[in-house]
């Protein structure tokens, strides 16, 4: 299974930045896999934003929750984080990853499938 992330690379302040994740050689929907965001600042850690789950449930980071959508297309096997109302804070690499359920969503090692990254900066 790859997953590939995909999406503009500059956004303004106060924007929305949209990136899809395209999930190949496996399924979406495939019985207890979940499918994350997460994102590398510049100097920090990783931090995870939130999963859509093989059931379509998602589940957020509660720091992240109020400005985060995460949704699916089942018909093309992808799916899309949405943040809003971006800040220059939230440059970062972004990554998709899928895997098992985890208690250690922020954890690397916990995912089975990881992609490459896309840089997003948020600048005027």
């Amino acid at each position: 299974v790859q997953v590939q992330e995909s999406g503009p690379g500059l956004v303004k302040p106060s924007q929305t930045v949209s990136l899809t994740c395209t999930v190949s050689g496996g399924s979406i929907t495939t019985d207890y896999h979940y499918w994350s965001w997460l994102r590398q600042p510049p100097g920090k850690g990783l931090e995870w934003i939130g999963y859509i789950a093989y059931s379509g449930s998602t589940y957020y980071n509660p720091s992240l929750k109020s400005r985060t959508s995460i949704s699916r297309d089942t018909s093309n096997n992808q799916f899309s984080l949405q943040l809003r109302t971006v800040t220059p804070e939230d440059t970062a690499v972004y990554y998709c990853a899928g895997g098992p359920f985890t208690s250690k969503w922020y954890n690397r090692a916990s995912y089975d499938y990881w992609g490459q990254g896309t840089q997003v900066t948020v600048s005027s």
